[in-house]
C-alpha cells in the first residue's frame, strides 16, 4: 500500500468580504500518494489557488483537516506551519521567484539557510547535486539574468528539490514559458515522477492533464472529478518534435 502523502477531509474555507461571506472552498477530500503525478485544475474562482495555500501551508482552512505526512496541519500555528513547509515541501511558482544578480547555486542554497544542522560545504554539495540533476551543471554560477525563462524555472526546480521534500507543490510553473520550453520542464517533470516524486502540479491549462497521472477538477469550491490517467502522454516526444525557433 502506497504511503499517503496529502491527506484532506471534508475542508472548508470562507473568506469574509464585507458583509458577503465567499465560500472558496466547500467540503473537499481527496488523498495524494507517493509517487503521484497530479495535476489541479479549474477556472479562475474554482477554489484552486485557495486549495494551493493550504496545500502550502500558506493558509489555514475554516473545518476540516490537513495532513501533510501523516501530521495534522490545521492545528498549528504560523511558526510551525512554516518549519513543516521548508523540510516538507518545494515550491516552483510561475515567476520562479529567484533572487536577481545571485548564482543558480545561491539561489538553490535557499532553503537549505534555515536548518543550522547543514553546514556551507554541505550547502554548496548539495544545491550542486540538485542543479546536474535538472540539467543545468553548466551553469551553476550564472546569475538569474544570465539565463532564460526555462534555465531560470530549472533552477526554481532544483531549489525545491534541495530538502528533498515529501512533495513538489507547482503552481503554473509553465505558465510564463513558450510551448517548447514548456515541454522541456514537463518532460523534466516526467523525469522526477519516474523517480518516485510526489507532484502536484496547479494549472488553468487541461493540456498538462495529459501528462500527469491523475486529474482533479475544481468547480466552485468543489470536486466534479477526480481521474486516473491510464495513458500518460510522453513530454519529451512532443519535445523532439516541435520546431527549433533559431530567430
Amino acid at each position: 500500500m502506497a504511503k499517503e502523502i496529502i491527506k484532506i477531509e471534508k475542508l472548508k474555507r470562507y473568506f469574509k468580504v464585507g458583509d458577503e461571506t465567499v465560500k472558496a472552498l466547500r467540503g473537499v477530500s481527496f488523498t495524494i500518494y507517493e509517487g503521484e503525478f497530479v495535476t489541479i485544475m479549474g477556472t479562475s474562482g474554482s477554489g484552486k489557488s485557495t486549495l494551493l495555500n493550504t496545500l502550502g501551508c500558506l493558509d489555514t482552512p475554516t473545518s476540516g483537516d490537513y495532513f501533510l505526512d501523516g501530521i495534522n496541519v490545521r492545528g498549528m500555528g504560523k511558526n510551525e506551519r512554516a518549519r513543516i513547509r521548508n523540510r516538507k515541501i518545494g515550491f516552483i511558482f510561475q515567476n520562479y521567484n529567484l533572487l536577481p544578480k545571485t548564482t543558480a547555486i545561491e539561489n538553490v542554497e535557499l532553503p537549505l539557510l534555515y536548518n543550522t544542522a547543514i553546514s556551507a560545504k554541505q550547502r554548496t554539495e548539495m544545491a550542486e547535486k540538485c542543479l546536474k540533476q535538472v540539467g543545468l551543471a553548466d551553469r551553476l554560477y550564472h546569475k538569474s539574468n544570465q539565463m532564460s525563462g526555462g534555465q531560470q524555472q530549472r533552477v526554481a526546480i532544483a531549489r525545491a528539490l534541495v530538502n528533498n521534500p515529501v512533495i513538489l507543490l507547482a503552481d503554473e510553473a509553465t505558465g510564463n514559458l513558450d510551448t517548447r520550453t514548456s515541454f522541456s520542464i514537463l518532460t523534466l517533470f516526467q523525469k522526477l515522477y519516474n523517480e518516485g516524486k510526489t507532484i502536484i502540479f496547479v494549472t488553468h491549462n487541461p493540456e498538462i492533464a495529459m501528462y500527469s497521472s491523475r486529474n482533479i477538477l475544481l468547480k466552485d469550491g468543489r470536486i466534479v472529478s477526480d481521474e486516473y490517467n491510464s495513458d500518460i502522454k510522453s513530454a519529451e516526444e512532443v519535445y523532439k518534435n516541435l520546431p527549433v525557433d533559431n530567430d
